[in-house]
């Protein structure tokens, strides 16, 4: 349990009767500016620019896993429930262990909880859970358009570590680059 603000949050692994929550949590963003890519030959460039009107994502429905994660000993789903019990937000992993990678699957905080706190406190699960398994970095995909997430991640560590034009491509995020990030456990 923890508090921000006046909002008091509990903090734990997900049941099979967080799924369907999980699964209708609103992790749509509206964003006035996103990170234009530029790829040279000798790599690629970020710069942030405004959009306007503000763009809105909504993203494609898909399942994130839901309640069945604990079944896996190398994969967690971690839950934030609000002071009335409203699923705040959530966090799925898996750990990679050939190269000691703890993958954030999906992460998503309602937006009535967003800047609270919740998502760099479901982060500070995951990376309990990378130091259990021995991870030696937590690793993560996000969308170019995404400046919020971005802004966050990078607020709680993340760097810069990859790019790919084409993972989107043939899906309703087409034209969107994902940016791939990362963060040492220790």
């Amino acid at each position: 349990m923890s508090t921000v603000g006046n909002t008091a949050y509990r903090y734990r692994i997900a049941a099979p009767q967080d799924t369907e929550a999980i699964e209708a949590l609103d992790d749509s963003f509206t964003t006035d500016t996103v990170f234009q890519v530029t790829v040279t030959e000798e790599g690629f460039a970020l710069r942030e620019i405004p959009v306007e009107p503000p763009l809105t994502k909504v993203f494609p429905e898909d399942n994130p896993g839901g309640g069945d994660a604990e079944d896996d000993a190398d994969s967690r789903t971690f839950v934030a429930h609000g002071a009335v019990g409203d699923l705040a937000g959530f966090l799925a992993v898996s750990y990679s262990g050939w190269n000691r990678r703890l993958i954030i699957e999906d992460i998503a905080v309602a937006p009535q909880h967003r800047g609270r706190g919740v998502g760099r406190a479901l982060m500070g699960l995951a990376r309990e859970f990378a130091r259990e398994r021995g991870a030696g970095h937590l690793w993560l995909e996000v969308t170019n358009i995404n400046a919020p997430a971005i802004h966050a991640y990078r607020r709680m560590g993340f760097a810069f570590c990859g790019l790919d034009t084409t993972l989107y491509e043939g899906t309703p995020s087409r034209g969107e680059q994902a940016l791939y990030m990362s963060m040492p456990c220790h």
